[in-house]
């Protein structure tokens, strides 16, 4: 397979209109100097796609349509979410021993049964929970862990923890059904691997911020759009992803004007800052934009990162899940308000748990097995698979009782309407009855 090209990175500032840089400077000069023109291989490859054009793909069959095909919304946590702090074993007496410091008492959790709750962070999950549209699916994981970052995170994004490989499990479903570029869509700052299949891939459309200097208006970036005779198509087609990643900026600042976030905050505090580039909050509020405008896409993939948490791992870890609850709960009832909005499902998941041990920095080092959410207006919520030992340990860490692939496996046959085994290398799921049908 031919690799997919290395993206650069976009500018976070443009010249001002005083700068030199745009003194006599016709359009295209302006954008090479930039570095748009240098950003090509986005603009023209596979994995280039402005949010003008995928709105664009919305047509009344497509708005129709939408009323009634499920779509899924994963959310990757980067870093190894600490998943004993966020489905808690309050009634063991082993989870207290293991982490004095950092367990949580029973009198501040939030129950789901008599051994099981939610991190008290996570009041509004509590109440999908409580009103059946949230799903803890317990010990996800595979065998023969890796606690490398980048290998178990390419083990779940491939869903294949026998060998590597360089196809994502939504991208072999993109190859697999000759899906259009608009049918799997990330909104975080590089396509993952999750939608990258043989000859096929998903759309990344980044919603990280620019910094317009004052005096430069949207009239100077339209104008730098117009189409300009003696060009390439190449270069027209930058012009206008360029104009595109401003009129982006401006839907991600109106996304997340409405409510403060935590990201800026946790960037300071100790833990991997791998994912989104804004907050999970804006990156959902662009997922809902397209949900509601009838975008026929499938499957969207969105981030947050800095789960890492080895030190001093109660103060960022609880701010992160603050940020994770308010997201996915606004996002929820947003959907649940729209025919289309009812067919939306959210995977939420990590690339491995932490040491059910807390370390000696009050924090927790890279585990194996942990929880997974499932939420959604017509997700069948309710605890899935079983919470593993914390007396049996392997080593240390966690057992995993439910295989990973069974839950991207239940995502694919009920959502995507697709043969599981087909896309996961073979493997026949355990289909787990969570999501709604397509």
């Amino acid at each position: 397979m031919a690799r997919l090209p290395r993206l650069p990175r976009l500018p976070q500032r443009l010249p001002g209109p005083d700068d030199p840089l745009l003194d006599s400077m016709s359009r295209r000069r302006f954008l090479r100097a930039s570095g748009v023109i240098g950003a090509s291989a986005l603009a023209a490859g596979a994995a280039g796609f402005g949010i003008g054009e995928l709105l664009s793909t919305s047509t009344p069959a497509s708005r129709e349509e939408a009323k009634t095909r499920s779509k899924l919304v994963v959310v990757t946590l980067y870093g190894g979410n600490d998943g004993l702090n966020t489905v808690i074993p309050y009634a063991d007496p082993a989870y207290y021993k293991a982490r004095p410091e950092l367990a949580y008492k029973p009198e501040r959790v939030l129950p789901l049964d008599t051994a099981l709750a939610l991190n008290p962070m996570l009041p509004s999950l509590h109440r999908l929970w409580q009103s059946k549209r949230l799903a803890v699916v317990a010990g996800v994981g595979y065998a023969r862990p890796d606690r490398s970052h980048f290998r178990s995170m390419d083990i779940w994004q491939t869903a294949n923890p026998l060998r590597p490989v360089r196809t994502g499990w939504v991208g072999r479903w993109l190859d697999g059904t000759a899906a259009p570029v608009e049918a799997a869509v990330s909104f975080e700052s590089v396509l993952p691997p999750l939608l990258v299949g043989e000859t096929r891939s998903g759309a990344c459309i980044s919603v990280g911020g620019l910094t317009l200097p004052s005096g430069l208006t949207s009239g100077m970036i339209g104008a730098l759009g117009q189409p300009q005779a003696g060009e390439s198509a190449l270069q027209a087609r930058a012009a206008v992803s360029y104009a595109d990643l401003v009129k982006m900026d401006t839907m991600v600042r109106d996304a997340s004007s409405s409510s403060s976030s935590p990201t800026a905050e946790a960037e300071h505090l100790p833990g991997t800052a791998t994912g989104g580039a804004s907050s999970l909050g804006a990156q959902l509020a662009l997922v809902a934009r397209c949900v509601e405008a009838g975008v026929p896409t499938s499957v969207y993939s969105v981030s947050l990162g800095g789960f890492d948490t080895h030190a001093e791992e109660r103060a960022g870890h609880e701010m992160l899940l603050r940020e994770l609850d308010t997201a996915l709960a606004s996002f929820v009832d947003r959907m649940a308000a729209s025919p289309a909005g009812q067919k939306v499902s959210v995977l939420v998941y990590s690339e491995f748990g932490r040491r059910v041990r807390a370390n000696a920095s009050d924090g927790t080092d890279h585990g194996t097995a942990g929880p997974v959410f499932v939420l959604g207006p017509q997700v069948a919520g309710g605890l899935y698979g079983e919470q593993p030992s914390l007396k049996d340990l392997d080593d240390g860490d966690l057992k995993w009782t439910t295989d990973f692939r069974d839950v991207l496996g239940s995502a694919l046959a009920t959502v995507l309407a697709a043969e599981p085994a087909r896309y996961l290398d073979g493997y026949q799921p355990t289909l787990l009855p969570i999501f709604p049908a397509a």
